[in-house]
């Protein structure tokens, strides 16, 4: 290979080179067998280290032959680690990016200005091309992208040998708008929880009742197989066939078995597979097979012959499994679906990204359990790649819920069942006929685009389901459409839930407060994943929202408590803040800027509403830290001086004071001790509780 030689600082881009040779490469891959700089298509497979990532390819001959060398110099220079500034060095995404940006610009440059090269644009091309984007694209998203592409010819003209432009794109008078996602919040839309729930619950039917059939038709549809060019059948004695084909119709016959086959049609290709014969082998007996299939019928799930053991409702949820690729309930299609509903169920009860998801292996999952082998934690190991300086990514560890971790187990054991087996969780399942590939570029996991897609299949097929099946619980719409889900809704409505802690069924069935818990600070801990901001950002919104429902029903007004006028004097306060900005309860951005600028300090929870004031707070002050927050879950609610109380308080603390009094009512007698500690508290509650009037 050529030998680098070095100008003013940078690589000089001679030919022949390899525009991978500093990156790090896939196993497998060598770098003799990468893209060279004068080659017109530069396969980046091999340097894209995620194993879901596609292998997407430059192709330089759809860029006009004029700019196609600038662009190849460009796209080297970002593959090659040319410093630029403080920034690091690009990702192979990124650079795909970029080119396909840039494409678009020097097309358009080729139709409007053909001999125009780029050192020789003038402010007025750029104006011209900002208002091409303008006509031609609406999402202002997309047109600060490809705006943003062009400046790199100016950013990185150090490196393009005078290809470069002359000057600044950004001094140019139009050519800028204003940065769409500049304090923008998470836009990424949460799954409705109409829409959520069912997903979820369909999901876990999945990995809980219907996994074990899928799993068995896995493992004798791969009994049945004959391997490809396998001729061992032909091989035997003609005599033996015959003799093989005489006892598989003699029982078809007596035990009134269905023959395998389609739309009444039998399928002699699926009984030379259960026979062990070949094809030809069947004809002598073409009259007969027919006569019995009228007698018995024809079955498309006689080929695998499962006993289906998962039941809905008490029934079986199925009647079998077909190797038909064309029906509704193949193996193909349901060994995709099983993988999906476990996707979900991971990405629901872990907050992992897709990235991460995908980095699963085999024996990923350890699972604590007490003295008395019951389960108090599950945890998971993978690779987490956002924030981290290292492009193979780092090794991390999420705390996740026990559904979670049975739906890994349920992945183990499908990948074992497969006669290739792998270690990636999310390899896809090329499972029964016309199984497909994880996608181009050797990538072991299936790509996002795949995975979203199989979201679709998902509910698309259940509610399939549903309506063959009369059933009243399909995947409802929302607003009047089927909603979309994609793979970054799961982290996000994870996000929701943590910081609205709400009730209802999806909650109580996995004790969600208590995984919740050990979710966030397990997955807060292990890289720079940006949760730990989503969860409170969500929180600050619980709070807003609360608390503007407060001012409204003029709750603020009742609060009883230590606490109780400043709560008044803040809220009120933070109500002439929003009325004069104009604010609603439904308004995220509005809410969130209110909230980080005049927040009141005020935090609800179910015993107290603390009305923070770190030189009184007993939850902070007991560690002897101080905080902008309070510590709720050490809250010392008899005791604070920052406590008030609003109804919903006030109720559970009545709630309490009846267990009290229960107990103490109890028979045989609760020890002195304890009895004294009760009544104690008891008091305290009370008095607690009889502050400005009010009456438990």
């Amino acid at each position: 290979m050529k030998t680098n030689t070095v100008t003013d600082g940078f690589e000089e881009f001679a030919d022949p080179r390899y525009v991978l040779s500093r990156r790090p490469l896939r196993p497998g891959y060598r770098l003799e067998d990468t893209a060279r700089f004068d080659e017109d298509n530069w396969p980046l497979a091999p340097a894209s280290l995620q194993q879901q990532e596609r292998g997407l390819t430059l192709r330089f001959g759809t860029v006009p032959e004029l700019h196609r060398t600038a662009l190849k110099r460009l796209c080297h220079a970002m593959l090659s680690s040319v410093p630029l500034g403080d920034e690091p060095r690009p990702r192979v995404s990124s650079v795909t990016t970029t080119f396909y940006n840039l494409r678009v610009f020097l097309r358009w440059l080729d139709l409007e200005y053909p001999q125009t090269r780029l050192p020789e644009i003038l402010s007025r091309h750029l104006e011209q091309y900002q208002r091409h984007l303008l006509k031609s694209f609406a999402n202002p998203h997309r047109r600060f992208a490809l705006r943003s592409s062009v400046n790199k010819l100016w950013a990185y003209r150090s490196a393009l040998a005078k290809e470069g432009l002359a000057h600044d794109p950004r001094e140019t008078p139009g050519w800028s708008e204003p940065d769409p996602d500049r304090g923008r919040e998470n836009t990424t839309d949460r799954i409705p929880e109409s829409v959520h729930s069912r997903v979820l619950v369909w999901a876990l039917r999945f990995v809980d009742e219907f996994s074990g059939d899928i799993i068995h038709a896995i493992q004798r549809w791969k009994e049945i197989r004959r391997p490809t060019g396998s001729r061992s059948a032909i091989k035997k004695p003609y005599a033996y066939q015959q003799d093989r084909i005489r006892a598989y119709l003699d029982a078809a016959r007596t035990n009134n078995r269905p023959l395998p086959g389609v739309d009444g049609i039998v399928h002699l290709n699926a009984i030379a597979h259960q026979i062990g014969c070949d094809r030809t082998s069947l004809e002598r007996q073409r009259h007969e097979i027919s006569q019995i299939a009228e007698q018995t019928g024809v079955s498309a799930y006689a080929e695998l012959d499962i006993y289906v053991q998962g039941r809905l409702d008490g029934k079986p949820w199925i009647a079998g499994v077909s190797l038909s690729t064309s029906h509704f309930d193949s193996l193909t299609s349901l060994a995709r679906m099983l993988q999906i509903a476990c996707y979900i169920v991971i990405a629901f009860l872990s907050g992992m990204r897709d990235s991460e998801l995908k980095h699963l292996k085999a024996g990923c999952c350890t699972i604590s359990r007490d003295a008395n082998g019951r389960t108090y934690r599950c945890t998971v190991k993978s690779t987490a790649f956002k924030g981290e300086i290292d492009d193979h990514g780092t090794t991390a560890t999420w705390v996740i819920g026990e559904p979670a971790a049975r739906a890994i187990r349920v992945l183990e054991q499908a990948h074992a069942a497969i006669s290739t087996p792998t270690p990636w969780l999310f390899a896809p399942f090329k499972v029964g006929p016309g199984a497909g590939s994880a996608g181009r570029g050797g990538n072991h996991a299936l790509t996002l685009p795949a995975t979203n897609q199989q979201l679709a299949h998902f509910v698309t097929w259940i509610n399939e389901y549903c309506k063959r099946h009369d059933r009243p619980d399909p995947i409802p719409q929302f607003n009047g459409r089927t909603w979309k889900l994609s793979t970054r809704q799961f982290r996000r409505t994870l996000a929701w839930y943590i910081a609205r802690r709400p009730g209802g069924s999806i909650a109580g069935a996995i004790a969600y407060r208590h995984h919740s818990i050990q979710m966030f600070e397990g997955y807060a801990g292990t890289s720079d994943s940006g949760f730990r901001g989503e969860v409170e950002a969500e929180q600050s919104l619980a709070r807003g929202e609360h608390m503007l429902e407060m001012i409204d029903r003029h709750d603020h007004s009742e609060l009883i408590g230590p606490a109780a006028e400043i709560a008044q004097e803040r809220l009120t306060a933070f109500r002439e803040h929003a009325k004069f900005q104009g604010v609603v309860a439904t308004d995220r951005r509005q809410l969130l800027r209110l909230i980080g600028r005049d927040d009141p300090a005020i935090y609800p929870d179910r015993y107290v509403t603390c009305v923070y004031d770190p030189a009184k707070a007993l939850c902070r002050n007991l560690t002897g830290t101080a905080d902008e927050k309070p510590n709720l879950p050490a809250c010392k609610p008899l005791a604070c001086r920052n406590v008030a109380l609003d109804a919903e308080n006030c109720e559970t603390w009545k709630n309490e004071i009846n267990t009290i009094e229960m107990e103490l009512k109890a028979r045989p007698s609760l020890p002195p001790l304890l009895a004294s500690q009760l009544r104690e508290r008891l008091e305290q509650i009370r008095e607690l509780l009889h502050q400005k009037g009010f009456r438990a």
